[in-house]
């Protein structure tokens, strides 16, 4: 007999409270003497309150379950001798491994799918603010799973950092382990702290910083090396078809390549055409390849030419599309054609977030841009945003490809997609730092002074269109001025519309709305307006309505408020043709007197109330009315469930009038109740 460790176990990747995988292995000669050996091992480990999984076997019957259970296959792809027989548990290891390589090509696509069906239930590790560390995508499950491809000899994970990436991970849940007492793999907002200070490191931002990096690494080599056993699967299955091919005397090189799953030419052609994503890929990094020497000059290591680059096999897994990782950056400024190809790759679409994290793997985006580095996996702890500050930038890029028709200068909104969050990675407000990095940026890639400029200014300012049309009034000239003296210029303006928009659906879908749109584009025509010099005269005050002198009239006799609520019909300003509910009207009519709209706010706030839009203004009442009366008209919406009847809310605002209610105490003590989460810590101002 023999004691073998399986699973984590025998990887000896143990935590603090893993569970512990064991098999007791036997020849299957005397049943009765295993099965006391079985209670004199088990029953101790119990005693001790150890989690235990384990199970009795004879090595054919180890055999045949690992046939039947993936899972239970890739636990025996990792056992470790601890105890006994050793010539046991070593023909039982060799037996398992033969059987994994004889099976893979079926075995290898299931334990894809399962890597797959996983990472769709968790996620990306890399991305979530309470990660799993085992089983979201690029987490402890992917690298067992990498592990077993390497095993079964048909293809193999990029060596470089994985080992380092695991070994963090593991790290992490040491110390998760240890700080909350239980076998939990999520990263949980109110353990953080706790667990960065574990590690040693300054914060919960540090701590994710590090996770998400090792995800990272984890996640590429698992893209890698499934793209790597697809093709290898992919070449066994059309052997068949060469042999037929070599019979049948074929020598046609475009009928060979298709035999074995290659593109066409045609395809090969468009997908390494002057315009792909991997042409500027391959450019972008020929720019950073040394300065060339003179003919006559020796020239010194670093600088001695090199050979062509390997084509991408197994063999080099780090070299995607063949590049190799340059020795610097390129010269200052970028030479136009580099520019270019940036501009290319950024304005790709889609396809551009894939070959920038190749970029990113290679190194290659630390050199292009230096400032790069203080953002990469940095997190968003905000729950609108569903990237990481590096990766919500090249979303925001892709999103902007698709506006590049609506703007004059497609290279600077790509550009400025690409640098408008950069200054998150310092302190202090990011646009204000962002202005001086991608100064500093777009001066290096090879601008000139005045497309700088432009840039500087779309990044200063790429909030200031979203803010100012959700949090100012419009009809106010004061506001338009303001927004037009700070953009300067209409390409400017059209940039940074574009730029908004695509910033706030890079960012969620809860950042963009067709309320939003319809806010910023009418805020866009009025600095337009204002740009081109043909502004219209601010509009005179409309005469009440009839409904406005009712309420006016009625609230001077009762000397009270008077309220009136009801809905109104919604503009069809939605794309898609569904209306966007915005509120209901809200009139208040009051005498003149001090804390009128603190005291209206404060109830509506008492009610959850959300306030999409307010006017407030001092009604002109008919000749022989004497008195003064304020009339706000608000548009609301109830936070959740219905909206409070109007008595209510009358009844609350004399009483806040007349200061029987105390708004703030009372709104204080509600955000008393609500349940606080441990040790969570307010995220640094940005």
């Amino acid at each position: 007999m023999s004691l073998v460790a399986v699973g984590g176990y025998g990887r000896a990747e143990l935590s603090p409270r893993s569970d512990l995988d064991l098999l007791l292995l036997h020849d299957g000669a005397d049943p009765d003497a295993v099965a006391a050996l079985a209670d004199r091992l088990w029953y101790p480990v119990w005693d001790l309150g150890l989690a235990l999984d384990h199970s009795v076997r004879t090595p054919a019957e180890a055999r045949r379950t690992a046939a039947e259970d993936l899972k239970a296959q890739l636990g025996l792809l990792d056992a470790r001798h601890l105890a006994g027989d050793l010539g046991l548990t070593t023909a039982l290891r060799t037996t398992v491994l033969a059987d994994w390589r004889n099976q893979a090509p079926e075995r290898l696509p299931a334990l894809r799918e399962l890597c797959e069906e996983r990472a769709e239930r968790q996620g990306e590790l890399r991305y979530l603010l309470e990660p799993d560390l085992k089983e979201a995508r690029g987490g402890l499950r992917d690298a067992t799973a990498l592990r077993a491809v390497a095993a079964s000899w048909l293809a193999d994970a990029p060596r470089e950092g994985l080992a380092d990436a695991r070994r963090r991970l593991l790290d992490v849940r040491d110390a998760l382990h240890l700080t909350t007492g239980r076998a939990t793999d999520r990263l949980a907002l109110q353990e953080q702290d706790q667990v960065a200070a574990g590690l040693g490191l300054l914060d919960a931002d540090a701590l994710l910083r590090q996770v998400y990096e090792a995800a990272r690494v984890i996640a590429y080599a698992g893209d890698v090396t499934w793209r790597e056993v697809g093709r290898v699967l992919r070449s066994r299955a059309v052997r068949p078809r060469l042999r037929k091919l070599a019979r049948s005397g074929a020598t046609s090189s475009e009928g060979w390549w298709r035999a074995t799953g290659g593109p066409s030419a045609a395809e090969s052609r468009a997908a390494s055409g002057p315009r792909s994503p991997k042409a500027s890929w391959n450019r972008t990094a020929r720019w950073c390849s040394p300065v060339p020497r003179a003919p006559n000059a020796t020239p010194c290591s670093r600088c001695a030419p090199r050979p062509p680059p390997p084509r991408p096999d197994s063999r080099s897994p780090r070299t995607p599309y063949g590049a190799w990782r340059p020795p610097h950056a390129p010269a200052r400024p970028w030479p136009a054609e580099a520019r270019e190809q940036l501009v290319t790759l950024l304005g790709s679409g889609r396809p551009t977030v894939d070959v920038w994290e190749a970029l990113e793997a290679e190194g290659l985006v630390s050199l292009l841009l230096p400032d790069w580095d203080r953002v990469r996996c940095r997190p968003q702890r905000n729950a609108v945003h569903l990237w990481t500050v590096d990766r919500h930038l090249i979303e925001t890029a892709v999103r902007a490809s698709a506006f590049t028709r609506r703007v004059s200068r497609p290279d600077l909104l790509l550009v400025a997609a690409l640098l408008h969050d950069i200054g998150k990675g310092w302190p202090g407000d990011h646009s204000v730092a962002g202005e001086t990095i991608a100064r500093d940026v777009a001066a290096r890639i090879g601008f000139d002074r005045h497309d700088v400029t432009v840039i500087a200014t779309v990044v200063r300012h790429h909030l200031l269109l979203v803010d100012t049309a959700t949090r100012r009034d419009l009809d106010d000239p004061a506001t338009v001025r303001a927004v037009a003296d700070a953009v300067g210029a209409q390409g400017t303006l059209e940039l940074l519309h574009a730029l908004t928009e695509a910033d706030a659906l890079a960012t969620g879908p809860a950042a963009w709305s067709a309320w939003r749109a319809s806010l910023v584009a009418d805020l866009v025509a009025r600095v337009s307006a204002v740009l081109s010099g043909d502004a219209p005269n601010p509009p005179e005050d409309a005469a009440p309505t009839a409904e406005q002198e009712r309420l006016a009239i009625e609230a001077l006799a009762t000397g009270a408020p008077v309220l009136s609520l009801r809905a109104r019909p919604e503009p069809s300003t939605e794309p898609s043709g569904d209306p966007e509910p915005l509120g209901v009207e809200l009139r208040i009519a009051v005498p003149d007197q001090e804390g009128v709209l603190p005291a209206a706010a404060g109830v509506l706030a008492l009610h959850r109330l959300t306030v999409r839009t307010a006017e407030l203004r001092a009604l002109d009442l008919p000749d022989g009315v004497d008195g003064s009366v304020l009339l706000l008209d608000w548009r609301v919406a109830a936070e959740f469930g219905s909206l409070p009847q109007a008595a209510r809310l009358r009844a609350d605002l004399v009483r806040a009038l007349d200061g029987t209610l105390d708004i703030a105490a009372r709104l204080a003590e509600r955000d008393a109740a609500y349940p606080r989460r441990r040790g969570v810590v307010a995220p640094r101002p940005v």
